[in-house]
Order: C-alpha cells, then sequence, then structure tokens
C-alpha cells in the first residue's frame, strides 16, 4: 500500500512528462520519510495503480533516481531506498569546501571545468563593487567528495586585482589557496542567499544529475579583512546529496 502522503496527482498535458513529474513526487517523499521507510520501493504495479499510469513510466521515473544514487535495483530482489546520508555543508563567516566537510568524508577535491575573462554584468559588478562592463574573471568549477559530485560553482573575481587566479587556481584545486598568491592570507562570508531550482542542462551533466533534480542555489559574496569584495559566487549543490547549515561559529 501507498502511504496517503504520497497524494499530489501528476498533471498530463502540462509540458513536464509524466515520468519526470513522478520522479520528482518520488524524490520527495523519500527525503521526508514519506515513501520507503522501511529501506524498500513499493512494488511498480503498486505505484503505477497510485499514479494513473503505466508501468513503463513508473520504470523511467524509477530509473531516473537509480542513476541520480537516490536508489538501487537489485535484480530479483526489487528497488531500495540508498541509505547514503546527506553530506551537511556549513555557511559560515569562514565557509571553505575542503573544511566544510573535513568529518564526514575521506577525500575532497575541487576541479576547473573552464575560465574566462569578460565584462562583469550589472549583477556581477555590483556585488564586487565595481563598474559595469569592468573585466572580471569567471571561473566555472566542480568540487568532488570521495569521488562524487556535490557542487557546481560560478565564480566571478575583478580581473585587474586577481590577474592570473585562474591559472593558481588550476594548480592549487583551492581558492583559499589562490587567494594566498594574491597576499590574502584570510577572507570571510558577507552574505549568502539560499533558493532552490531544478537543475540546467549543465549542472545536470556536471553533477550526474537525471532532468528533474533538484538542486539547492548558494549567491554569496566573500570579503577581505579589509571589507572589500573579492568573490561573487553561484553555487548550485546537488539536493538529494547536501544539506546546508547556517553556522553562527566563525
Amino acid at each position: 500500500m501507498i502511504d496517503a502522503g504520497l497524494k499530489s496527482p501528476v498533471t498530463r498535458k502540462s509540458g513536464v512528462a509524466l515520468w519526470r513529474q513522478i520522479a520528482d513526487q518520488m524524490r520527495q517523499a523519500i527525503g521526508t520519510g514519506v515513501l520507503g521507510a522501511d529501506g524498500r520501493l513499493p512494488p511498480e504495479i503498486a505505484l503505477s495503480e497510485r499514479f494513473g499510469v503505466n508501468r513503463h513510466t513508473v520504470r523511467s521515473a524509477i530509473a531516473a533516481l537509480v542513476q541520480e544514487g537516490v536508489l538501487r535495483a537489485e535484480q530479483g530482489r526489487g528497488t531500495f531506498v540508498e541509505s547514503r546520508k546527506r553530506l551537511s555543508y556549513p555557511i559560515s563567516a569562514r565557509t571553505r569546501f575542503s573544511t566544510g566537510l573535513r568529518d564526514q568524508t575521506r577525500d575532497r577535491r575541487s576541479t576547473l571545468l573552464a575560465d574566462m575573462v569578460e565584462p562583469a554584468s550589472s549583477r556581477v559588478a555590483e556585488a564586487l563593487k565595481l563598474t559595469a562592463g569592468a573585466d572580471v574573471i569567471r571561473l566555472e568549477t566542480l568540487s568532488e567528495a570521495d569521488g562524487r559530485p556535490v557542487s557546481r560553482a560560478t565564480s566571478w573575481f575583478e580581473a585587474q586585482r586577481f590577474a592570473g587566479f585562474a591559472k593558481a587556481y588550476a594548480k592549487t584545486s583551492s581558492i583559499t589557496a589562490s587567494f594566498k598568491q594574491f597576499g590574502i592570507d584570510d577572507y570571510f562570508r558577507h552574505s549568502t542567499l539560499v533558493s532552490a531550482r531544478h537543475a540546467d542542462a549543465a549542472d545536470l551533466a556536471d553533477l550526474k544529475l537525471s532532468p528533474g533534480a533538484i538542486v539547492l542555489v548558494a549567491v554569496a559574496i566573500n570579503v577581505d579583512p579589509e571589507g572589500k569584495p573579492i568573490q561573487f559566487a553561484e553555487t548550485r549543490f546537488a539536493a538529494d546529496r547536501v544539506e546546508l547549515t547556517v553556522s553562527t561559529e566563525a
């Protein structure tokens, strides 16, 4: 029997595929314990009856969640909820990827996906307190924990002050270590705005998610000890793998 808490109907002709709607509902229900609380997913036929769709549609939704790592399928036994616990990523005055997950993972690494110099948009210029159109360095990075992608980030830095920052990052794989090469031994989180949305195509590919997956988006400004903005970043976290916690500690 399907738990009564799983009760949002699918909507036909909405522009969103039925299997995707079902995957989204199942993902949310699994996260809250409404579905699969005993570790096992109900049979496909029970799910298809619950959602009013054929088994092929349910099978597509399950396949997407298996790809994301939310579920695992065992031949001849059924489909099970993947019990891997979400990582808790702290947001504090000194938010750092390497130290924030240190006690929860064995291995952490970040990779530079792309870099470029571009004119600052009004949004980026305002965050970094620059003139709109001023040159900024843009980095696209991917962070992994124990070999599993957990976040993808886009960061901007003032090009005049941080010329060569991309090269420093490519060598160190660390924002903190790269800042030290520019004489900045410490920096602080000035602000963080958190929201959630569906992952876009780039995030789906790099975070190895399936269509319809949710990402937590943290838009942040970091400042140097004098309070001058030095980094504006938008980081997308895989919501099924990471939870964000706000800390009052420095």
